[in-house]
């Protein structure tokens, strides 16, 4: 199944049984704006409660990943089961919690995912029925196969041996004046990783804030990695969320999922 899914698409399912439609909108006015409006059948999905165990910065950076067995708890109360086929948007097209949640999706061992290219403000320029208040669907058990997350990742110890290791590439995706240490409007401190390379996230996006087609992804990214093994590529961002935006971008090119590093920033800069 492609990782992006077209509104024209996701109209012609949308009211099918097994489809499970998620508002994956993050900032502090998030569930408030979507109760305003979101996608019809639309269930709100919250980045810091449901998609993250927040705990200490320093260890673990601002989202790190909840307990494998509590997010397939998690999805089972949300109404997801093995064989959901579960699409998500957000509101910074894909660029936010949307492409976390597919990763750990994925992650989980769910084959049936995918993301709104473009998101919310796409489907509302098509015509796309909106909806307010709060919606539901009714609560499942999720079975996974797994007791572990299935896709790569490393952690902070990992990031210190890549830095002095040349055959690694560190990917940094936050937006170049956060990369080069002009800005930074999250973290306590600017800067970036010890010969982390810049690869913006808002690359992956035309001019309309859709995905660019995914062979110019894969030529772009080709170009990019220089050759460097697929094992030896580490995405991260400030805290492990846009990140996944990259990864989405490369799943849908083709490529094989490199390492995600959850801490990102925000742990490495604490350290």
């Amino acid at each position: 199944m492609n990782s992006i899914i077209n509104v024209d698409e996701l109209l012609q399912i949308s009211n099918d049984s097994n489809v499970r439609i998620f508002d994956v909108r993050t900032g502090s006015n998030s569930k408030n704006d979507y109760q305003k409006k979101h996608l019809k059948n639309a269930v709100f999905v919250d980045l810091n409660n449901d998609l993250a165990e927040i705990d200490d910065p320093k260890n673990g950076g601002r989202h790190p990943l909840p307990k494998f067995d509590h997010f397939i708890k998690t999805l089972g109360e949300l109404g997801i089961d093995k064989d959901s086929h579960v699409v998500i948007y957000d509101d910074k097209n894909g660029a936010n919690a949307g492409a976390r949640f597919w990763w750990m999706l994925k992650a989980v061992g769910h084959r049936n995912v995918q993301v709104l290219n473009g998101g919310l403000q796409s489907a509302e320029n098509q015509n796309y029925t909106l909806n307010s208040g709060i919606e539901t669907y009714p609560k499942t058990e999720y079975i996974s196969e797994f007791q572990n997350w299935q896709l790569p990742q490393v952690w902070i110890d990992d990031i210190k041996k890549a830095t002095e290791n040349t055959d690694f590439l560190i990917v940094d995706v936050r937006e170049s004046q956060r990369y080069q240490g002009i800005t930074e409007p999250i973290d306590l401190v600017a800067g970036h990783i010890p010969n982390a390379e810049n690869f913006p996230f808002s690359e992956n996006l035309d001019e309309n804030g859709l995905f660019k087609s995914p062979e110019i992804l894969k030529q772009n990214y080709s170009e990019f990695f220089k050759n460097k093994d697929s094992d030896n590529i580490i995405f991260h961002c400030g805290s492990g969320v846009t990140a996944c935006h990259s990864l989405l971008a490369l799943d849908y090119a083709g490529f094989e999922i490199p390492n995600l590093y959850v801490g990102s920033w925000s742990e490495w800069s604490r350290n």
